[in-house]
């Protein structure tokens, strides 16, 4: 897997924002590259600052059709292809908060970097049925930001933004979580007061 890893970085690259997407793509649908996105987007805002919309376009873009190959293949195999991959506690874990949050469960792990599980939340959705439109609405919001917050770190910090990212990464994904999950519930008791009135 090492050896794909360093063929695709090498590959993205040489072939600037079509390589990127490649690799994007490869990595929300059927290999996994923890990582590899984050550091080709880093990578190459670094080297053309004034492309970095174009390559948080393309790596969005590559992730989304990543995910939404998975989105459909699992609502066709639905939970078999689930348990061959993940046991069952885990997925009982993701999918009753999936079931309690809705679109907000792709958006959070869409953001999230390694070690959360966000292809086991892509085929959940697809288990679910998840609408179409709401799903593709979360991963580009997810994912945009994602890669944006990438680029937008290469610009002002460049090197030691890699060096942050594996130094602070976990304590970041804690406090991104967080804040989300704090929005989400405020979110929802909002709308459940608007409701009831």
């Amino acid at each position: 897997m090492e050896y794909v890893q360093t063929w695709l970085q090498e590959l993205a690259l040489n072939a600037g924002g079509i390589g990127l997407f490649f690799a994007s793509f490869l990595d929300s649908s059927f290999l996994f590259l923890p990582e590899v996105n984050d550091v080709l987007v880093l990578w190459m805002v670094m080297q053309h600052q004034h492309f970095i919309v174009y390559y948080v376009a393309m790596a969005t873009c590559g992730s989304l059709a990543g995910c939404l190959i998975l989105h459909y293949l699992a609502g066709k195999s639905g939970e078999r292809m689930l348990r061959r991959k993940y046991s069952t506690e885990k997925i009982e874990r993701v999918s009753s908060w999936f079931r309690r949050y809705g679109s907000m469960a792709i958006l959070i792990p869409a953001l999230s970097p390694p070690p959360v599980p966000f292809k086991l939340f892509v085929l959940l959705a697809g288990v679910a049925k998840m609408p179409v439109g709401k799903f593709i609405a979360a991963i580009i919001v997810g994912r945009g930001i994602r890669f944006s917050t990438t680029g937008l770190l290469a610009i002002y910090y460049g090197d030691q933004a890699v060096r942050f990212g594996r130094e602070y990464g976990e304590i970041l994904l804690v406090l991104i979580t967080g804040i989300l999950l704090v929005s989400c519930v405020v979110y929802v008791f909002a709308r459940r007061r608007s409701k009831a009135l």
